[in-house]
């Protein structure tokens, strides 16, 4: 492991020696490019240089320990030492680890209503407040691409992109079925009602990146419109993309623009075949298979929403906390990072195994 870091620490230089250079300076493009390589070493290189000088602290201890009067304060120094590089030993393990391309990528996310009718389509608008309200907790912009809403105030099913550096990382892990347990406001006997809410997530992907052929489409253009007289727009602004080969369909009606709604919807049908095309490749994986959206029916869930309890629990990693209203108000960093770390476990596990 130790002459791989070497390779990435002598690559990392490399890099930084070609950003000073007047040729690669001037050029926005090629700069850019060296600059997030640069950006990407940076964990690796800082954690395997923070190895090094604990192993260096572990070799002057040993030494230190052939006098007497130093023995004890040198055995302290190398245990910690030692303690140290075990740490750090693991943390480059994790940082060693394939990336996923897409972790740096905004994110498509898409909410539909599964069973449970209205008060499936309330906890929608539920958990799309929760999402944005997250995005906002760590400075990421959220914007509406297509919305349908309900009378009653929920949402029928809601796609939105939200922008910032590794929201893709962050949100991946959202793709499911969630499950909601509780008294809706219409229940008169109290009964405790059990709904359910699908969620995809997609990584924004370019049409660059993901060639459509421009005779597989159908495009259709509509009037906007939505519950009390939200989002009317008396021209036809409002775009429907039907990807043929598939059957794909992809709606935009935010934007006052057909230009606008046009780009936007080519950008998520575009996300919303690669990602299929990546589901389609992977589907052998486990890990895989345990992240893909199902039907909606009750019986499948990643995650449990229980509000007479006031707990919401993983179903994945068996995580239970009892803090949902804290939950529903953005506060999803525990459950994601916990995520994060039983993923990166099960990473490391198999390359355990092919080792």
């Amino acid at each position: 492991m130790l002459d791989k870091l070497k390779e990435i620490e002598a690559k990392y230089i490399s890099i930084g020696e070609k950003l000073e250079l007047p040729e690669v300076y001037t050029v926005p493009a090629t700069y850019a490019k060296y600059a997030k390589e640069q950006k990407e070493l940076f964990p690796i290189v800082d954690a395997y240089r923070r190895y090094m000088r604990r192993r260096q602290d572990a070799q002057d201890a040993l030494e230190l320990m052939s006098d007497p009067e130093l023995k004890a304060m040198a055995q302290q120094e190398y245990d910690e030492a030692r303690a140290d590089m075990e740490r750090l030993e693991q943390e480059i393990k994790i940082l060693l680890l394939p990336r996923d391309k897409n972790d740096s990528k905004n994110v498509i996310v898409e909410i539909r209503g599964g069973a449970g009718g209205d008060e499936a389509a309330l906890f929608a608008h539920s958990l799309y407040r929760m999402y944005t309200m997250y995005a906002e907790s760590r400075r990421w912009s959220s914007e509406i691409v297509n919305i349908n809403e309900t009378e009653l105030g929920g949402i029928k099913e809601v796609s939105f992109i939200i922008e910032g550096d590794g929201a893709y990382s962050r949100f991946k892990f959202e793709s499911g079925v969630h499950r909601v347990q509780r008294v809706p406001d219409t229940e008169t006997s109290g009964r405790i009602h059990t709904s359910t809410v699908t969620v995809a997530v997609l990584p924004e992907v370019d049409e660059v990146e993901f060639n459509i052929n421009p005779a597989d489409l159908q495009i259709d253009t509509y009037r906007s419109s939505g519950a009390g007289g939200q989002h009317v727009n008396k021209t036809e602004s409002a775009i429907r993309i039907t990807h043929l080969p598939t059957g794909t369909v992809v709606e935009c009606q935010d934007e006052r623009s057909q230009h606008k709604n046009k780009d936007r919807a080519m950008k998520i049908l575009a996300s919303r075949l690669y990602e299929a095309e990546r589901q389609k490749q992977t589907a052998a994986l486990a890990a895989e298979r345990k992240s893909q959206v199902g039907t909606g029916d009750r019986s499948e869930r990643i995650r449990t929403y229980n509000y007479p309890q006031g707990r919401v629990t993983d179903h994945r990693i068996g995580l239970t906390l009892y803090k949902i209203e804290q939950i529903m108000d953005g506060d999803l960093d525990e459950i994601i990072d916990a995520l994060i770390t039983a993923d990166q476990a099960e990473k490391l596990k198999a390359v355990g195994d092919e080792a």
